[in-house]
């Protein structure tokens, strides 16, 4: 039984590339369980993530590839940005994780730039969005609860904008 909880999971992670915590609730084991199972096949041979990787771009090329990393990396941002809004964290953490955030999108489309010219150009729009959230940090503390009201819209604005 374990096998085939096994080959669903490694299935479920390569090609209908699930996150590992859903695939633990489908296949009914813990998430620690999912990593054990993908770290002793790497040892073994058979890296899931180089796996998944072939066939995203087998199937769907590089453009195709680069906006869905795009767009799971929103969705994830997204939910920190809820959780930013509804988590008691303080206004300098709440901060910091914005700025945190502003970072891994400019990373993210920078790394991608050269596959994606609509990421190229999300990539310029989010660095402009991260240097304001520095300037802001840095500059104006005491406005920082502003700012948190006005980046999930602005970010959704940019993610309609750049998506088309």
């Amino acid at each position: 039984m374990s096998d085939d909880k096994r080959r669903k999971a490694r299935s479920d992670y390569v090609f209908r590339r699930m996150q590992q915590s859903t695939i633990a609730i489908t296949v009914g084991v813990s998430e620690a369980t999912i990593g054990r199972w993908k770290k002793a096949a790497k040892e073994a041979g058979d890296d899931w993530d180089k796996a998944r990787t072939a066939h995203v771009l087998a199937g769907e090329g590089s453009e195709v590839v680069i906006s869905t990393v795009v767009e799971e990396f929103m969705i994830q941002a997204q939910a920190i940005l809820d959780e930013i809004k509804s988590g008691e964290h303080s206004t300098q953490e709440k901060v910091s994780m914005l700025v945190a955030i502003s970072d891994a999108m400019t990373k993210l489309a920078a790394s991608a730039k050269r596959f994606a010219p609509k990421v190229s150009e999300l990539g310029v729009a989010q660095d402009v969005m991260a240097k304001l959230l520095d300037f802001v940090r840095e500059e104006f503390p005491h406005h920082a609860q502003a700012i948190l009201e006005i980046i999930e819209p602005f970010g959704e604005r940019l993610a309609e904008i750049y998506a088309s």
